[in-house]
């Protein structure tokens, strides 16, 4: 699997500039699978806008974005905001647009309140994992906040996926965090981890860019720039997953009585 993990700069709340970016960046990749970060689409720090700007899926955005993955034979993920109907608040999304023209949605668990973010105010978190069956492979996807919580991709591996797909909006303050749980949930899950994440800068917010690629075994394989316009491109051979799994046997080792004790404990 060839993937391109963009970390390219949007412009805040115009999706039509941001449109342009993922037609763009499709018709001049040879790749199989291109990751925009979490509200490339919008842009992340557009609170007080995000009504007008959310969408349904599909709708107008989603739908082109899937015209784009249909006409240059390839799979997008793209980070937007949601809206649903009969509900107030949004969802936080992750659209995947595959090659046969079919479009699925991760919308994410785990939502971020503290320091400079204020997402429950907007969002309502979601329960659901779908395991994305596409040309390409068994996808996974989180977003963001969604990292810090290994039950996430630990379900997924439980489910066989190959390729995790991580897309975020990480200022700098936070750098550190995601560069030390990244090859952790690698190595748990002994799966393919894509890491994509914003460039540049919104108001207040620097977002570092900083697009990874990690092997099963949790070794670098592909590293973007810092705080820069970059294109990581990388080529992940699934085969490798099997060895992995047979070194380092962690999902046919889970035991369901040690996560039972992790559910009943946070019932009390």
């Amino acid at each position: 699997m060839r993937a391109a993990l963009v970390q390219k700069k949007h412009r805040l709340a115009d999706k039509e500039k941001n449109l342009k970016i993922i037609e763009e960046t499709a018709e001049g990749e040879d790749s199989d699978l291109i990751v925009f970060p979490e509200m490339f689409l919008t842009g992340y720090k557009i609170m007080d806008k995000i009504r007008y700007q959310a969408e349904k899926i599909p709708g107008p955005s989603s739908t082109r974005i899937s015209n784009i993955a249909a006409n240059n034979d390839t799979n997008i993920i793209c980070g937007m905001p949601e809206e649903v109907k009969n509900d107030a608040r949004l969802r936080n999304t992750a659209l995947l647009a595959t090659s046969d023209g079919e479009l699925h949605s991760y919308r994410k668990s785990y939502l971020a309140n503290f320091g400079p973010f204020d997402e429950k105010r907007y969002f309502q978190p979601e329960d659901r994992l779908p395991v994305f069956e596409t040309p390409i492979g068994k996808i996974g996807v989180v977003i963001c906040y969604d990292l810090f919580f290994p039950e996430l991709t630990k379900s997924y591996s439980q489910k066989d996926v190959e390729v995790i797909v991580a897309i975020s909006a990480s200022p700098s303050v936070t750098r550190k965090y995601f560069e030390r749980v990244l090859p952790s949930r690698a190595i748990e899950t002994t799966s393919f981890m894509l890491y994509s994440n914003l460039v540049g800068r919104e108001e207040d917010m620097f977002f570092w860019g900083g697009a990874t690629a990690l092997s099963p075994k949790g070794n670098m394989i592909g590293k973007a720039e810092y705080f820069e316009e970059d294109i990581l491109r990388v080529e992940m051979d699934l085969d490798n997953i099997a060895n992995a799994r047979s070194n380092r046997p962690v999902i046919n080792d889970t035991r369901e009585n040690v996560l039972s004790e992790l559910v009943e404990s946070m019932e009390k």
